[in-house]
């Protein structure tokens, strides 16, 4: 690892029920379980986080891509959905990243949002282990 050109820091306390906060000073939050969960929505919780996280990382991704291949995205968004499913012995998370491109033709969104899958640093993070779902709006 001592080729990190950064380094990210949180510490957190409490587990899903705490608190997290990041040495910029900008990340300062409650953590609570969802209602779904049997929480009180006060706070927020990894997969939200997580999902937040994801989705920046990736549309980084994606403008690299796109410069690479000469391509403008013009106005766009990405909407990152982060599922926590119970399996046999515990629990694993699955990913669905939803472009919104409305200047690019659909095909070309699609293979934009497979190239930038490739390169992600979430994604190379992930891959094998998590089921991510690609789609263009």
């Amino acid at each position: 690892m001592s080729d990190a050109i950064y380094t990210a820091h949180a510490h957190s306390i409490g587990g899903r029920a705490g608190t997290s906060k990041g040495d910029s000073g900008f990340l300062d939050v409650n953590l609570a379980l969802p209602k779904s969960l049997g929480g009180n929505d006060q706070g927020t919780n990894p997969e939200e986080l997580f999902a937040a996280g994801y989705s920046a990382c990736f549309l980084g991704a994606l403008g690299l891509v796109a410069r690479n291949a000469g391509l403008k995205l013009g106005e766009h968004s990405l909407d990152a959905e982060v599922d926590l499913i119970k399996d046999e012995t515990s629990f694993h998370i699955g990913v669905r990243l939803k472009l919104n491109a409305p200047e690019l033709d659909k095909a070309v969104a699609q293979d934009l949002l497979e190239k930038a899958h490739a390169v992600c640093p979430y994604s190379k993070a992930t891959r094998g282990n998590v089921d991510v779902a690609l789609e263009v709006a």
